[in-house]
């Protein structure tokens, strides 16, 4: 027989598919992992000097919408 709360969840998850919406599983890096400062690092440093970078990032701020957000 479920827990209370495993009703509760089931009527919450329910609820939330009667709107329409579905659940999504998504997987990012561990950012708590050992040595995943250093790799960020490594991996910007890589592309620092890349003109085609610079390119992109001037076309991101150009599209970008960030009202609000700053």
């Amino acid at each position: 027989m479920p827990s209370n709360t495993a009703k509760r969840v089931q009527k919450y998850r329910d609820s939330l598919r009667a709107a329409g919406l579905r659940p999504l599983q998504i997987w990012v890096p561990d950012t708590r992992k050992k040595g995943f400062s250093k790799e960020c690092h490594r991996q910007s440093k890589l592309i620092q000097k890349d003109p085609e970078e610079r390119e992109i990032l001037k076309w991101i701020s150009l599209v970008s919408d960030d009202k609000g957000w700053v």
